[in-house]
């Protein structure tokens, strides 16, 4: 089943507003504010017929740029050959000074999702087999005023949600009311994650970790506080706490977390398949991490339904994700699938179906394409 064809297709996608039931927008952190989002769609088409889809976020904010590195870079060397050939396709790209890893995660995707439709089997099922029907998540909340904070996570713990992820920004001591009103509002049963997302120094870190600790308050972890490549950062923060120290984009380079396993700096790698380069590449991530005696969980960047179809299905065939991956699915004002996933008392059913189980509806694909 040789590979035919390559499109990119940018679309663009509304968030749910605050004011909704399950809604999250205006989504603010550390750096952006996110009331829509804009997304790359990864169409693969074979020979046979067979299509596979992936996803993932537009990179540089450029729908044009994004589309012409997968049909311009990617797409001539994957064209006429087997779509089988995962690892040998993925491995064949290198540029040593160029990131192409994001690209080949999404193409990946879509290779996935052919293989396993080819041989009527779900990508769990080629990956081993699926350890689990239904995968908890964990709800994501941008940053809010603490009694806007506390309502949502109220409303997280009566849907059935076990923990919330929280953005953090500049004020740290704002960060810390917040935590503490959620807390109070759920009587404890939430636990949380905190992600600065590399927006704080050494010293506010161990100061607002310090904080919480001493309100009784110990977070699931603590997400990226620092820079990425500030090594001896996160050696010297896991010494001075308590709290789990997580890192999410410095798993997106892989001498990175290399580097924070060997020295023992970190609890957490919050991984991603896409920038990681595939589900293939992720899930060796996850493997180094656990042998080392990390918990590894799986990072959302305002994923629609094909990446988070993708996810659950490595999700449930990996060991290793030991954590509830985020998700801000349930948010999203449409999606461009034709049954969209259920989240259901904080789980989403993994897709049963072949390939990455789910159907693309192709007339919402057009509806919101943003490049005519």
């Amino acid at each position: 089943m040789a590979i035919s064809s390559i499109e990119a297709i940018p679309v663009q996608m509304d968030v749910k507003p605050l004011d909704e039931e399950y809604g999250l927008a205006p989504y603010r952190s550390n750096h952006d504010s996110v009331e829509s989002r804009d997304r790359l769609l990864v169409r693969v088409d074979t020979d046979d017929g067979v299509t596979g889809w992936g996803e993932m976020l537009v990179a540089m904010e450029s729908p044009t740029a994004s589309k012409a590195i997968v049909e311009d870079v990617v797409a001539p060397k994957l064209l006429g050959r087997e779509v089988s050939e995962i690892r040998a396709l993925v491995d064949d790209f290198y540029f040593p000074y160029t990131r192409i890893q994001p690209f080949l995660g999404a193409v990946e995707m879509a290779l996935w999702d052919a293989h396993g439709k080819l041989l009527d089997a779900s990508v769990a099922e080629l990956l081993g087999g699926a350890m689990m029907d239904n995968i908890q998540v964990a709800f994501c909340l941008g940053i809010l005023n603490p009694e806007a904070s506390g309502e949502h996570a109220a409303f997280a713990n009566e849907a059935g949600f076990d923990v919330l992820k929280t953005k953090a920004g500049p004020d740290w001591q704002t960060d810390i009311e917040r935590i503490r009103a959620m807390d109070a509002a759920t009587d404890g049963e939430l636990e949380f994650r905190l992600d600065p997302n590399q927006g704080w120094t050494f010293e506010e870190a161990i100061r607002a970790v310090a904080a919480l600790e001493d309100a009784g308050i110990f977070l699931q972890y603590i997400e990226q506080p620092c820079r990425i490549d500030t090594y001896g950062t996160y050696s010297k923060l896991r010494s001075r706490t308590r709290t789990p120290i997580a890192v999410n984009e410095d798993t997106y380079f892989e001498r990175n977390l290399s580097h924070l396993l060997r020295e023992d700096a970190i609890d957490v790698a919050a991984i991603d398949l896409v920038p990681a380069g595939g589900i293939l590449a992720a899930r060796e991530q996850a493997a180094i991490a656990g042998n080392q005696g990390v918990s590894v969980t799986h990072h959302c960047g305002f994923d629609l339904g094909v990446k988070t179809a993708a996810v659950l299905q490595m999700v449930a065939a990996t060991p290793a994700i030991n954590l509830a991956p985020d998700t801000v699915y349930y948010a999203w004002e449409d999606d461009i699938l034709k049954t969209p996933l259920d989240v259901v008392d904080g789980a989403i059913s993994v897709p049963k179906g072949p390939g990455l189980g789910v159907t693309v509806d192709e007339a919402k694909v057009q509806r919101y394409r943003t490049d005519g």
